[in-house]
C-alpha cells in the first residue's frame, strides 16, 4: 500500500501538521520539540509520522512508506509488541542494576528511537513506570553518532515521568544538542516538566478532536457498530486513542459511579453508602487515579455549563444527561467550582502519596450543603 500523502491521514490539529511539514521542507526542524495534550489525542502518532518523514529516503516533507527506512520505522507502530520483546530480553526478574544497564529502547531502525516509561516487568509491572537514567544515558551516547541517513530522531513518551536527576541528565543533552539529532518529548502538560527543559523546546499543544473526527477514525480502524462508535466518540473527550481502547460498558459504569458520589455529596446524606462508593473507586486498579479524576472533571464541566444556564450545552456525558440536569437543579456554579478546586487539590495530593480514599471522603463531605 502506498502512503505518498501520509500526513494527510492525520486528522485534527492541522496547524501543527502544517508547521512541521514546513520545517521539514525548509530543513529547519528544531533540535527539540515538546508535544503536549491529553492522552490518546495523537501526540505519539504524529511524532512517529514526523520521525518517518525526517528519515525518509525519497521525500523531504512527508514519507513515502516504501523505502527501506520507511518500511522499518513503520514497525514502531506496534509499540506493545516491542515493549514485550524488550522486557522479555531483559528478563522478568531483572534487578535495579540490570534495568538501568539494559535500557528499554524501542528501535526498528538505528535512526529512530522511542523511549517509554519503563514498567520494569511484564507480568507484574511497577505502579508508576518512569523514564530511567539508563534510557537517557543510552540516548546521550547515541545522539553523538552520525545518523545512517539524514537525521536521527529520539521520541520520549511520558517525559513528565523523569525524576529530577534524570531530567537533569536529559537537560545536558539539550544544552549542547547534536546538529543531526531531533528530540520529541511527549507530555500531558508543559507544567509537568522542568522549565529549563521546556524553554529549550519548540512547543505544540494538541487540542482534542471533534466528535466527527473521532467517529471517522473509529469507522476506519475499528469493527464496532455505529451505536458503539457514537458512544465511544462521545465519551472520548476528543481523544481517538482513548476511544479505540475504550471498554464502553466500563466507561459508562465509571461515570455513573462518579456521578453517584457527586449526587450523595450534594444531598448531604447517606454517608455510609458514600464512603462505600469512594472506597470502591479508590480500590479500582483497572484505570489510573488520574483517569478516574478525569471522569469527575468531565462531569463537573457538564454541570458547570448546566448551572450557568448555557443555552445549548455540549455535554460530554450525553448518556447521563437526565441525571446531570436533575443534579444541576440542586447545586449552583459556586458549588461546582468548589468541587473543581477540591479535585485540583486531590490531584496534587495524590502526587504526594496522599491516601486516595481519605482524600475522596474529605472532598465529598466538604461538598455537603452548609447549614
Amino acid at each position: 500500500m502506498k502512503h505518498n500523502v501520509a500526513f494527510s491521514e492525520f486528522l485534527g490539529n492541522e496547524r501543527i501538521v502544517t508547521a512541521l511539514r514546513g520545517a521539514l521542507r525548509n530543513d529547519r526542524l528544531p533540535h527539540a520539540l515538546l508535544f503536549t495534550g491529553a492522552r490518546g489525542v495523537g501526540k505519539m502518532t504524529l511524532a512517529r509520522f514526523l520521525a518517518q518523514a525526517a528519515t525518509c529516503e525519497r521525500l523531504t516533507d512527508d514519507f513515502c512508506g516504501e523505502c527501506a527506512t520507511c518500511l522499518r520505522t513503520t514497525l514502531l507502530a506496534d509499540q506493545e509488541r516491542l515493549i514485550e520483546e524488550g522486557l522479555a530480553e531483559r528478563g522478568e526478574s531483572a534487578d535495579a542494576a540490570t534495568v538501568e544497564r539494559t535500557a528499554l529502547i524501542l528501535q526498528t531502525h538505528p535512526d529512530v528511537w522511542i523511549l517509554v516509561p519503563d514498567p520494569v516487568r511484564a507480568k507484574a509491572p511497577v505502579a508508576r513506570p518512569m523514564i530511567r537514567v539508563g534510557q537517557v544515558r543510552a540516548v546521550q551516547r547515541a545522539a553523538n553518532f552520525q545518523p545512517l541517513g539524514r537525521r536521527r530522531v529520539f521520541i520520549i513518551e511520558g517525559a513528565e515521568t523523569m525524576r529530577w536527576e534524570v531530567a537533569d541528565t536529559f537537560l545536558k543533552i539539550l544544552e549542547e544538542p547534536p546538529g543531526s539529532a531531533t528530540f520529541i518529548l511527549l507530555a500531558s502538560s508543559p507544567y509537568s516538566l522542568p522549565s529549563t527543559i521546556v524553554s529549550r523546546c519548540m512547543q505544540f499543544h494538541f487540542a482534542p478532536l471533534s466528535y466527527a473526527h473521532v467517529e471517522s477514525i473509529l469507522k476506519n480502524h475499528s469493527e464496532r457498530t455505529p451505536g458503539q462508535i457514537r458512544t465511544a466518540a462521545q465519551l472520548s473527550e476528543g481523544s481517538p486513542g482513548l476511544a479505540m481502547e475504550m471498554n464502553i460498558e466500563e466507561a459508562v459504569r465509571r461515570r455513573k459511579d462518579a456521578l453517584r458520589i457527586l449526587e450523595r455529596a450534594a444531598e448531604g446524606s447517606g454517608f455510609n453508602q458514600l464512603f462505600t462508593d469512594t472506597a470502591t473507586l479508590a480500590k479500582d486498579r483497572e484505570v489510573s487515579f488520574d483517569e478516574q479524576l478525569d471522569v469527575f472533571y468531565g462531569l463537573l464541566t457538564d454541570l458547570l455549563e448546566l448551572t450557568a444556564g448555557v443555552r445549548e450545552p455540549l455535554l460530554r456525558n450525553v448518556q447521563l444527561g437526565k441525571e446531570l440536569a436533575a443534579l444541576s437543579k440542586r447545586v449552583d456554579p459556586e458549588w461546582v467550582m468548589r468541587a473543581i478546586r477540591g479535585f485540583d487539590e486531590l490531584h496534587a495530593g495524590a502526587r504526594r502519596n496522599l491516601n486516595r480514599q481519605l482524600g475522596l471522603d474529605a472532598l465529598a463531605t466538604s461538598l455537603t450543603p452548609r447549614t
